[in-house]
């Protein structure tokens, strides 16, 4: 598939995801979750970890360009809609719920301050609570102009071959979980400390 013809597919999908995907959630819950983000800003607190100087800078500009989105509502406002549902995995722990920028997604142009994805753990009452962002470029696009995979401030990206769980053609993808500790590592794809137990699909 054509990165454009997917870039046209998944923006299509990012506007009728309330209906066609029944994964979105209410305006009710973004709202409640407005107000509990700003009530629990103050005891949120970032991931600390043992980081060298250059990646303690990537996660430095990563925590500036997403602490807004800490506010979910902040990200719907900035085109991000919620594709997949709650993404776990059997042993290794889960991803969460992704918010995806499709105009961004399909540019095949990475840049530190614009993530492709932002992750959120689900919490109770429908609350969600950003724990990572993902930086995500489809593999044609990328390779139309470069030919070593992708990284960004030295680290490289993951690949995950088509046919994949989302329904993808083969990507790239780096998760950077600034705002919540994974013992298996700030650039892993999974993390033991991230549950989707509370998640909950609009009916």
């Amino acid at each position: 598939m054509k990165s454009k013809q997917f870039t046209r597919r998944l923006q299509d999908s990012l506007v009728g995801t309330l209906t066609a995907m029944s994964f979105s959630w209410s305006a009710a819950a973004l709202a409640h979750d407005h107000e509990a983000q700003a009530a629990t800003s103050q005891q949120h607190t970032p991931a600390q970890e043992n980081e060298n100087a250059a990646t303690s800078d990537f996660v430095r500009v990563v925590r500036e360009v997403s602490a807004r989105f800490r506010d979910v509502s902040e990200a719907v406002k900035a085109g991000y809609v919620e594709q997949f549902g709650c993404v776990s995995g059997s042993h290794e722990g889960a991803m969460g719920v992704h918010f995806v920028n499709g105009p961004l997604v399909g540019d095949g142009v990475l840049d530190v301050t614009q993530p492709e994805l932002l992750v959120y753990e689900p919490l109770p009452n429908g609350r969600l609570r950003l724990v990572a962002v993902d930086y995500l470029v489809l593999s044609e696009a990328w390779h139309a102009s470069n030919t070593a995979p992708p990284e960004l401030k030295g680290q490289l990206f993951h690949l995950f071959e088509s046919p994949n769980r989302f329904g993808l053609p083969e990507f790239y993808t780096l998760h950077v979980w600034a705002w919540k500790s994974n013992p298996q590592g700030l650039f892993a794809n999974w993390n033991p400390r991230v549950s989707c137990d509370a998640f909950t699909r609009q009916e």
